[in-house]
Formats: structure tokens, sequence, C-alpha cells
């Protein structure tokens, strides 16, 4: 069958369509991105924009349209942080299935955890062991460990790329005293996190998805996109190390230009770099393997598992 799913982050809105059936690897036939921020766009009194929900709507017509046209016999939409900590999210929401006719799934932290870890699992399978799972997104880290395909234990925290962007950074590139506070605040912050992770166990492998640590990945050497998602790309926290001292000079435009680094995420990347590397030591992880799979996979792979044998 062919599945569309439509992924609304802080960021990006992500269409992905797959051609898949239950038990085999879903190929993807075509994958649109329409930037929104959604995250910037929530005002002081905590509420997503009426120009913010009024691209929202757009972009998910626009995406159900082309869902249609590629032949999606079924379209799952789902959105995260940004929507869910909106105020008036569920205005939002409605507004959306009554002028598209798409109900969006609001993901918990939890959700987007599991489901990732999920995604991971079926990747490198049941001879990975003990998996450890991280994704840095634009509103929140997740984190998500066990041996199973469902999680031991899977946790959402507020540290993610866009949002330290906005609340710690007042300077482009940042200054010297914005990184070197932040670096400590998240070392705080991120430790009771780790012991709560490593309390299951000493994981046979450690695997990070998601877009920044895939840019970070390949800003330190690993293969680019073109040499396809089999080749084995990882993250060391001394090469993350070298990385940051050369990135946290440079402006976003300056970022952007670097290959490997999309214009609309190229403001966020220096933070997503300290979440890194602060989650790297607070785990005692120097090294990280890139999994190519992530959420949007996660959630295929569910809806696949439930169809009849």
């Amino acid at each position: 069958m062919r599945l569309g799913v439509l992924d609304v982050g802080s960021n990006t809105v992500h269409l992905l369509v797959v051609d898949a059936h239950r038990g085999a690897h879903p190929l993807p036939a075509r994958s649109e991105k329409t930037v929104l921020r959604l995250a910037e766009r929530i005002n002081k009194a905590g509420d997503l924009s009426k120009h913010g929900a009024d691209e929202l709507v757009r972009t998910v017509a626009t995406a159900k349209k082309s869902a249609a046209d590629l032949g999606c016999e079924e379209l799952m939409a789902f959105a995260t942080s940004a929507v869910r900590e909106a105020d008036n999210s569920a205005l939002v929401l409605d507004r959306v299935r009554t002028e598209t006719g798409v109900e969006l799934e609001v993901l918990s932290g939890e959700d987007e955890a599991s489901l990732t870890f999920l995604a991971a699992r079926r990747w490198y399978g049941w001879s990975a062991g003990r998996l450890l799972v991280l994704d840095i997104g634009g509103g929140s880290l997740e984190l998500a460990v066990g041996r199973d395909e469902s999680p031991d234990r899977a946790m959402s925290v507020p540290f993610g790329a866009g949002r330290l962007t906005r609340t710690r950074f007042r300077s482009d590139p940042p200054s010297r005293d914005e990184i070197a506070e932040t670096a400590g605040w998240l070392e705080d912050q991120l430790a009771p996190v780790a012991k709560k992770m490593l309390k299951y166990g000493e994981p046979d492998r450690v695997v990070a998805t998601s877009k920044t640590f895939r840019s970070l990945a390949r800003l330190t050497g690993a293969a680019p996109s073109s040499s396809g998602p089999r080749v084995r790309r990882v993250l060391t926290e001394a090469g993350l190390r070298q990385l940051l001292a050369f990135i946290s000079r440079m402006s976003a435009s300056d970022l952007a230009e670097l290959e490997g680094v999309s214009a609309s995420r190229a403001h966020q990347l220096v933070a997503g770099a300290l979440v890194a590397q602060a989650t790297m030591r607070a785990l005692g992880q120097p090294e990280l393997e890139i999994c190519p799979w992530a959420l949007r996979e996660g959630v295929i792979l569910r809806r696949l598992d439930q169809e009849p044998k």
C-alpha cells in the first residue's frame, strides 16, 4: 500500500510518501518539506499566531492534495512540540480538521521517544541488544532505552535546538559567555536525565536520529546523504568538540553555506551541537551511531503493525 505521513514539527512540515506492507521494508517514494517555524510563531500570550495558524492550514491542505495526487491510500498526520505546547492548540487543531479534513494527532513527548525507538529497533534488529536512542528536535530532546520494541523508559525534555536558540542566545553568532553559560546549564539539567536512562544498564548500542545529529555528523566527516542510508555514520564527542569551536564563531548565514546544513536550520545548529555534546557527556558516551530511521518511520511501522497478517 502507499501511505503518506505528515509531520508537523517545530521547524518544518514534512510529507513523506512510502510504499509498504506489513513485514516489508518501507520504501520512500516522495518527500516534500515546507518551512513554517511554528515554534517561532508562538506569541507572548502563548498562542500560535493567526498568521501561523493560517500558514499551517494552507500547508496541510497542500500536503493532503499532494498525497492524493501521489496515490496515497491513507494520510497519517501528527504534530509535535510546537502545536502541543501552544495554549490555543485545540482551536488550531479544530481549524485544521474543519478546513482541510485532516485530523492531526498530537503526540506526547513520550510517544515521540517511543516511536523513534521503535524505528531504530527495527533498523538495527535484535542483535543490537539494549538500545539507547537520542533525538534532538526543535522544541525538545527525546531519549529512550530498552531491549525490546517498546522502551523500558522514554523521556522528552525541553532542550530542543530551536528552543535554546530562542531562549538563551541574544546575538548571532552567540557570545562566548552565552555559549559557556548554556553548556554549564545543560550539564546541570541533563545529569539527572542521564541517571534515569542509565539505571536500566549500560547500553549495547547508542544511536541518534534527527536532522541535527545528521548535520553534525556530516560536518565532522561522516558520509554525505548521497552515499545512501546504509553507510555507517558516527558522531564522536572529540569531533563535536572541535566542530563547536569552529561553528560557534559563525553567523547563521555563514553556517547555511556549509555542506549538510539546511538554511532553515542553520540558525539553531550551535544550540543543537551544545545539546548533543552535553547529552553525550552526561551519558558517558564518546560516540553515537546515526540511524537513518526516526519518528516518521516509527509512525509508519506502528500503522503497518495494525494490518492483519
